[in-house]
């Protein structure tokens, strides 16, 4: 794995070290709280089912993200195939559970970043990178020794290790995960994960203390944490409970997008709490609690 410069907060055998720490995660895999502990390198496969190569689905500038990635220019979005999660209700089944992407190199991995830089997007934003963030970080490593000098968005479910987190304090310049769900007994329905509250709960707390509230210049995001909360029928994602977290446990100042764009997908129609979308009410009650909150609203 390559060893040069990442970014200004960390130097060649900083960078080295880690890339070594994330390679030793693979093999028994921790990299993630699913604790799969299958040699990855060896081509086992976990949760995840991603072995010794990443796959991505796609990449391009994405004009469909918060407005403070987007910009002018777009976010320059790399999909990656896979998943720790098991959401029965992804809008993305055909990439996280279908696998959907061809194995990619970090060597080449670079050259879609550099790519992404040359077309005008404001920022990298790597999509569910939880489960190959040892090839990411070589790319990164290679792309910053080529030119690149765009901030890195790690955009992910929110179920993350605290472990893995801490290797990429001073990598990661803005942090967009999920807050999925407030209690276990949904986040082990609906995405076999019933230690997904404390879960993310203590990723974000960690994501927090690297980058701290979302910044910006000129309305474009530079580096911070912005959190996606996607409001669910029935209260099934704990909506208020959420809230109360980022404003008590966070800032009072977290950005967050609290998002009504949940649909029925996958298999969600074989769940009768989720077989429907959310009503006006249930939406804009969580909504307007952010706003009482004082959270930074997102759009």
């Amino acid at each position: 794995m390559g060893v040069m410069s990442v970014s200004a907060n960390t130097n060649e055998g900083d960078t080295g070290e880690r890339l070594k720490e994330l390679r030793e995660l693979l093999s028994p895999c921790r990299l993630c709280p699913r604790q799969c502990e299958v040699d990855r390198l060896s081509g086992e496969r976990g949760f995840c089912r991603i072995g010794a190569e990443a796959l991505m689905s796609s990449a391009g500038p994405h004009f469909g993200e918060e407005p403070p990635l987007v910009g002018s220019g777009g976010s320059g979005t790399i999909f990656f195939a896979g998943c720790n999660l098991g959401c029965v209700f992804c809008q993305n089944h055909d990439i996280s559970h279908g696998l959907e992407g061809n194995p990619i190199s970090p060597s080449r991995l670079a050259d879609v970043m550099l790519y992404l830089q040359k077309r005008g997007c404001h920022n990298i934003n790597v999509v569910t990178p939880t489960h190959v963030v040892p090839w990411i970080v070589e790319a990164l490593s290679l792309a910053r020794s080529r030119g690149l000098n765009l901030p890195l968005v790690y955009n992910c479910g929110g179920y993350e290790s605290v472990e893995t987190l801490r290797l990429l304090d001073g990598l990661v310049d803005i942090y967009m995960p999920d807050f999925k769900f407030a209690d276990s007994a949904p986040a082990e329905r609906f995405a076999q994960a019933p230690d997904y509250p404390e879960t993310a709960m203590a990723a974000l707390k960690e994501m927090h203390r690297q980058v701290g509230d979302l910044d910006t210049v000129t309305g474009v995001a530079k580096r911070g944490l912005l959190v996606r909360h996607l409001v669910m029928p029935a209260g099934v994602a704990g909506s208020r409970k959420v809230i109360d977290f980022l404003a008590g446990q966070i800032s009072p100042h977290t950005a967050v997008n609290v998002m009504a764009q949940y649909r029925p997908c996958y298999r969600a129609y074989d769940y009768e709490e989720i077989a429907r979308r959310p009503s006006f009410d249930e939406f804009t009650d969580a909504y307007n609690y952010a706003v009482d909150r004082g959270l930074r609203l997102l759009r």
